[in-house]
């Protein structure tokens, strides 16, 4: 199951790349969003993540992350884009997906700036395919200074975001009938 760049992929494969494609994206808002228990339900419980500092199983990883980012950022953004499949079988798949990552500090003051990639494992297990491995590969990183204009102007009207269940997403993915009219 690997078509060649360009070529019409099977419908196995298809679904079977929109599901790895909503899986990197599940992994990016469980950061975002601080949600550890997302970020546990796409990795298999046997996964291990290469985060440099962090070499070792995923739901532990996603426990320990969630507590460093709320301690050093209020918000980030986790952009996954050009995500490049090799699958081995029908049930173990590879990829490679650009990040590009914004970390606004707590001050609001600066902003680091991640460019990298993930080097991503996948395996099926029936219906389901999930992380087996995750390694991260820097390829640059800036910090830049910010100048906050979310209170300024047309801006000031604005939903705010925030990255825990406090941000809107939660209540806007909300299974109930009152869930289109927002707190």
């Amino acid at each position: 199951m690997n078509s060649l760049p360009g070529q019409v992929p099977s419908a196995e494969e298809a679904t079977a790349r929109m599901a790895i494609v909503e899986l990197l994206n599940c992994h990016s808002r469980a950061l975002d969003r601080l949600d550890a228990s997302l970020m546990k339900a796409v990795y298999w419980p046997t996964a291990t993540v290469d985060y440099g500092g962090f070499k070792g199983k995923a739901h532990v990883f996603a426990d320990l992350v969630m507590g460093a980012l709320a301690g050093q950022y209020q918000l980030t953004q986790h952009r996954v884009t050009n995500t490049v499949f090799e699958f081995f079988d029908d049930d173990h798949a590879a990829t490679e997906t650009l990040v590009f990552a914004k970390h606004l500090s707590l001050d609001g003051g600066s902003e680091m700036v991640f460019s990298g990639r993930y080097l991503d494992r996948f395996e099926r297990d029936g219906a389901n395919w999930k992380f087996i491995f995750r390694r991260v590969v820097m390829d640059w990183s800036r910090r830049r200074d910010v100048v906050d204009e979310r209170g300024v102007g047309s801006f000031a009207a604005l939903t705010k975001g925030a990255n825990d269940d406090q941000d809107p997403s939660w209540d806007h993915f909300a299974l109930s009938t009152d869930a289109a009219t927002p707190r």
